[in-house]
């Protein structure tokens, strides 16, 4: 009996994550056992499974896996597919790259982080942003989404398209302000068998225009996402949350649920960029942040949950799982030496227009970060090992409670990680190991309690993700 990976199925490894195998269709990662591999390996159609050599274990695997629809049975001498066979990176494992391929925009947008209105950040030329995706592929990166600026004013961005996909580096967003999304770019990206979401701003119903600096945004937008929806590539939106749309959010959300847009981030606007030089007046604080959220849950689920919403540092839900939500920022207890600060930075990294590996775009534009290398100069595999970098990637919540005494004696340092780096870093743009005034707020102000309290009432089933006592009594 013979047996090989279906074609869906890839086999690669990476420094420290040497074992792996990759279902093509969500390009997800599952880490194997040494023995898990040399089994899954034996199915190149070359092993005969029924010559007694072949231990009990190998043979329990692969039934294992022949059941999980990993591999079929196959012809003797039936071979992989070139890309199937394993191949070893050496760097770190990265699961997906959050590109911004360009600093300029077409925008003026009043809260921008990197200042695009004014080309603060530049971009890459052609030649440059090809070495990038020589990088890319050398470390094994199968995952991209592009941004800017916006991204779509690049005159080669279908080039750019073209040459991720011919190093098999999949393409899963495109963050576009949408007024430059039309039906024949949708068309070209169809014609090349991939269909990205599309994720565009939406700062409220009737006030997205004054955000976003442009007269007729707010139709640019919506014609946007009406495309895309009859088009069939999927949509998913943010919105930035200040004195002039906060009473705009229920109507907001039922619109864009109505022009087929599947999900939607909200967060406050930053105190950052374009908003902190002229128009932080408008800002609201954490307290009146988190009071617009809890106030709008008992109509999420009225209106029959929309879409699947995230409110930054305090609420997530979907409707393909309406008896489910989480509260961002509770975590269940953990053991802080073997904890990170930020899960979300091992495994993913943010390039910066001028070509840097960041933690993330918030953290780009909140504390310097000329110091770390340039991907051109030293490679990205080096720079993703640099001392530079590391030092943001390694964090561990013993770290922070080390640099916060307060903070362990807290009756919720339990459950609580220290929250965000990027919500520290507003606070205070020198401590890296600051405390998240988001996090704070959200248990000490009782909001955790009152979440659960709304969610009951709004929908008896839902589940609580929460178990202890102390928070529920706080």
């Amino acid at each position: 009996m013979y047996y090989k990976l279906k074609e869906d199925y890839i086999l690669r490894g990476w420094e420290n994550l040497p074992y792996a195998i990759i279902d093509t269709k969500t390009y997800r990662a599952n880490f194997l056992t040494s023995k898990q591999f040399q089994a899954i390996k034996y199915c190149n159609g070359k092993v005969d499974f029924s010559i007694p050599f072949i231990d009990d274990e190998i043979q329990s695997i692969i039934t294992e896996v022949l059941k999980a629809g990993i591999i079929e049975p196959c012809d003797p001498e039936e071979k992989l597919l070139p890309n199937q066979e394993y191949k070893k990176f050496p760097s770190r494992y990265l699961r997906h790259v959050h590109w911004s391929i360009t600093g300029r925009c077409n925008y003026k947008c009043r809260h921008c982080y990197m200042s695009a209105p004014e080309a603060k950040s530049g971009e890459l030329s052609h030649d440059d942003i090809f070495r990038i995706i020589d990088e890319l592929e050398a470390c094994g990166v199968m995952k991209v989404s592009l941004t800017g600026g916006e991204p779509l004013i690049r005159d080669d961005f279908l080039e750019i398209v073209d040459e991720l996909l011919s190093r098999n580096i999949n393409i899963t967003q495109i963050y576009s302000n949408g007024y430059l999304v039309n039906e024949k770019l949708l068309r070209e990206l169809d014609a090349r068998k991939i269909h990205p979401e599309f994720n565009m701003s939406f700062d409220g119903v009737g006030c997205h225009d004054w955000l976003r600096g442009i007269p007729g945004a707010e139709k640019a937008v919506d014609r946007a996402f009406r495309l895309c929806r009859d088009m069939g590539f999927p949509t998913g939106s943010e919105m930035a949350i200040h004195n002039g749309n906060k009473h705009v959010l229920r109507e907001s959300i039922n619109y864009l649920a109505s022009v087929g847009v599947n999900s939607l981030k909200t967060s406050a606007v930053t105190n950052t960029g374009e908003w902190k030089k002229n128009f932080d007046t408008q800002s609201i604080t954490i307290p009146e942040t988190f009071q617009i959220y809890l106030d709008y849950l008992p109509y999420y689920y009225s209106d029959g949950m929309p879409l699947r919403i995230l409110f930054t540092s305090f609420f997530m839900a979907a409707p393909q799982t309406p008896d489910e939500y989480s509260i961002i920022g509770y975590h269940e207890n953990y053991n802080p030496a073997k904890t990170y600060l930020c899960g979300h930075v091992l495994n993913t990294t943010y390039i910066t227009p001028d070509g840097r590996a960041v933690m993330c775009i918030p953290i780009s534009e909140m504390t310097r970060y000329d110091n770390l290398p340039l991907i051109l100069d030293k490679g990205l595999s080096e720079c993703l090992n640099s001392p530079e970098y590391l030092q943001y990637i390694n964090m561990t919540a013993e770290e922070f409670l080390n640099a916060n005494q307060k903070c362990r004696a807290c009756k919720f340092s339990a459950h609580c990680y220290g929250g965000c780096r990027a919500s520290a870093l507003l606070d205070d743009e020198n401590n890296i190991m600051g405390k998240s005034p988001n996090a704070c707020e959200l248990f000490h102000g009782g909001w955790i309690p009152k979440i659960i309290e709304t969610v009951k009432r709004a929908r008896p089933t839902a589940k609580s993700p929460v178990i202890d006592d102390v928070i529920m009594n706080c």
